[in-house]
């Protein structure tokens, strides 16, 4: 009976092991090693390219102000899209593919899914791409679990959906109270390089109230600093991967 229990429970630790296992590369001291060995899944692409995304959205208050300024700064961008916000919404997401934008999937809701089981997660995918897919009449491409923490479960159905997992490279840790343009603007180019991601949020949701207001007004200096050192800024789409 002893070793009957040993082997259930090192069973099931095994498979705890497997389900969790991509998350470790969500840690971020590992995050070199990550764009290193899967730099695909790491955001990194073309050299001369920079792919510039936004998660959480969309949001009715928010999302049409980085729409008019992208439109004004004629820059194309990734739109990871949370379910339980388009559905409150659902026009926002035509809005956002007519003026020529990516869309992705982040997900139904915004919560870790190493904390899911295996069919939780599958239905959490499988709604969020389908109300993406009726919302804006295209089937997104690419997939970027919550807190960039993924699960063997939710790659697989991620790919099972014809989603790419793609994470970033640099982000603006703009969803903390107190962010401000600058600080958002500092973040993103501390380590930003040629062929990078940026991780950027369009929504306070899962952030601090009004946090989106730091990155709108650091925008445009990123967008500015990119023009500099030549790099072409653009979606997820086009960044090579």
């Amino acid at each position: 009976m002893n070793r009957a229990v040993k082997t259930a429970a090192g069973i099931a630790g095994g498979l705890a092991l497997a389900h969790a296992a991509p998350a470790l590369t969500s840690i971020q001291p590992l995050e070199p090693l990550r764009t290193k060995f899967f730099p695909g899944y790491g955001g990194l692409g073309d050299p001369g390219h920079v792919a510039l995304s936004f998660d959480d959205g969309p949001d009715p208050i928010s999302t049409p102000r980085f729409l008019r300024l992208l439109e004004k700064r004629d820059v194309k961008a990734t739109f990871f899209l949370l379910g339980f916000m388009l559905e409150r919404d659902p026009g926002l997401g035509k809005e956002i593919i007519a003026a020529g934008h990516e869309i992705a999937v982040h997900g139904y809701l915004h919560r870790p899914m190493v904390v899911r089981t295996p069919r939780a997660t599958k239905d959490d995918l499988t709604r969020a791409h389908g109300l993406v897919t009726e919302a804006t009449g295209v089937e997104p491409r690419w997939y970027r679990p919550p807190y960039g923490i993924a699960t063997t479960s939710a790659l697989t159905t991620a790919r099972g959906l014809g989603m790419t997992p793609v994470l970033w490279t640099s982000w603006g840790a703009d969803w903390r109270a107190g962010a401000t343009g600058t600080s958002v603007y500092q973040t993103v180019t501390r380590n930003l390089r040629g062929g990078g991601t940026i991780l950027l949020h369009d929504s306070d949701c899962t952030s601090a109230p009004a946090s989106w207001t730091a990155t709108l007004a650091a925008l445009p200096r990123l967008l500015d600093h990119c023009a500099e050192q030549g790099w072409q800024v653009g979606p997820v789409g086009e960044h090579g991967i």
